[in-house]
């Protein structure tokens, strides 16, 4: 089993790199399941203008980053979404990198790991609506962050213990329910 955690962000001074280092770091204590950190800003994604609807492509782009996107993103068996939360909502450079795909997501697990000034909660119930659409099973357990307790000025994350508690907890269940559905 393959689990691709993707940081969301490609601000500039983001945290989702710090975070998704910090996620990397948790799962690597699971030896019987590779993980792929997968960083949304080494794509350089172009907005979602084609033609052919990604339903409709069956996995074949006109773009070659949409392509290596693709490609990236079908390799993976379920997902752990590291998502900020910009303006009460999803970003909209993430919310497009999904839009540019759509068997790739079909059928697999997410978790979500957010951050924001409420624990960016409010992305990720936006993602659990946007997800429902590719059949996607999005676990319960989930992680949020808060910009004010849980980054050091610099952006490195610096969580209370629960927080690394909760994300091993997620990583349990987001790989029991994939094999639960999948009989792996």
């Amino acid at each position: 089993m393959k689990v691709g955690i993707i940081v969301g962000s490609v601000r500039e001074t983001r945290r989702g790199e710090h975070v998704g280092r910090w996620v990397s770091a948790i799962a690597a204590e699971h030896d019987d399941v590779e993980f792929d950190l997968i960083d949304l800003v080494d794509f350089d994604l172009p907005f979602a203008t084609a033609a052919t609807l990604p339903t409709m492509a069956g996995g074949h782009y006109d773009d070659a980053r949409v392509t290596a996107w693709s490609e990236r993103i079908g390799s993976v068996d379920a997902f752990v979404f590291i998502t900020a939360e910009y303006n009460h909502g999803i970003p909209g450079a993430f919310k497009n990198a999904v839009d540019l795909l759509a068997p790739e997501w079909a059928g697999k697990c997410v978790g979500f790991v957010s951050y924001g000034a409420v624990g960016g909660v409010r992305a990720v119930e936006q993602w659990r609506q946007v997800l429902a659409n590719f059949s996607m099973v999005d676990i319960r357990s989930q992680v949020t962050l808060s910009n004010f307790t849980d980054f050091e000025p610099d952006g490195a994350v610096s969580p209370a213990t629960r927080h690394s508690e909760n994300m091993r907890a997620l990583l349990q269940e987001l790989v029991a329910v994939h094999r639960r559905l999948h009989r792996d």
